[in-house]
């Protein structure tokens, strides 16, 4: 340990390499003048097919799938070149980070972001994949909360240090896989007594977390981490996943916003033109 690391008195950035370095900065506002473009539906979105913008995606398509007035264009907002940093896109949200919605049905704008808070808004405006009573609400928001809270720390961090870090650091890999498994651990108990999330009605609280249970599962997130972390011990997760997966309206909101697939999406034809049922 006689090169350990020992933080300064007071810390300062250092200039970043890799392929995120863009991303991260330790001050918030616009680095550049730019306007979002606008489409003609009710609701812009400006988002990326990451876990966190995946999930606002499949409840517009769900909400669509059920007939309701949810149209919506989806512009690619592309964290690698920071655009999250542009002047219109801090406008809608000041803490630079996909997804970040503007409903333009009413009389004013209304701006919406985190992603939670989006779910939330629409399902509530929709009246759908919110339960009305209080304890089937409340359930469907504790684990909505448990996800927003745990997923992007916990599960972000370990993708972070076993895949993507510059430099392996045993210490941080253990740290967060520990805590990853901990995590699943408590989802798989959870789908072992219940359906869904928040019993037995599929809500906004399965989207959430869908898309980031969907990658780790499947081997096409954080390098395939699937054998390192023992996935196939977890019994009732995969069961949910397929389940979920099967649904249309997951399908055709997985591929929104994603570079290769989809890198836009105006209308429901636009579907049409890629291979989106999987």
């Amino acid at each position: 340990m006689a090169d350990a690391y020992v933080p300064p008195r007071v810390w300062q950035p250092k200039e970043a390499d890799g392929p995120f370095a863009a991303i991260n900065r330790p001050v918030a506002g616009p680095t550049h003048e730019a306007e979002l473009p606008v489409g003609r539906h009710p609701f812009q979105l400006y988002s990326l097919a990451t876990p966190n913008g995946k999930k606002v995606t499949i409840l517009l398509e769900e909400l669509l799938e059920a007939g309701k007035a949810a149209d919506y264009d989806a512009w690619l907002i592309d964290i690698l070149k920071g655009d999250q940093f542009s002047s219109g896109f801090v406008a809608i949200n000041p803490n630079s980070k996909i997804p970040a919605l503007l409903d333009r049905s009413g009389p004013e704008p209304v701006r919406v972001f985190e992603s939670g808070s989006i779910l939330v808004y629409l399902a509530e405006k929709f009246g759908m994949f919110l339960p009305d009573d209080l304890k089937g609400r409340t359930e469907c928001l504790s684990w909505l909360f448990w996800q927003m809270g745990a997923q992007p720390f916990i599960s972000g961090g370990f993708g972070h240090f076993y895949h993507y870090a510059p430099v392996k650091i045993e210490y941080a890999i253990d740290r967060y896989a520990m805590e990853t498994k901990r995590l699943l651990d408590v989802a798989d108990r959870r789908l072992g007594e219940a359906r869904f999330f928040a019993g037995d009605s599929y809500s906004i609280a399965d989207m959430a977390l869908y898309p980031w249970y969907a990658g780790l599962f499947s081997g096409t997130t954080y390098g395939g981490a699937a054998e390192f972390l023992s996935l196939q011990d977890y019994a009732h997760i995969p069961r949910w996943l397929a389940e979920i997966g099967q649904r249309p309206g997951v399908k055709r909101g997985m591929v929104v916003n994603d570079r290769e697939i989809m890198p836009e999406r105006h209308e429901a034809s636009d579907f049409d033109t890629i291979d989106w049922r999987g």
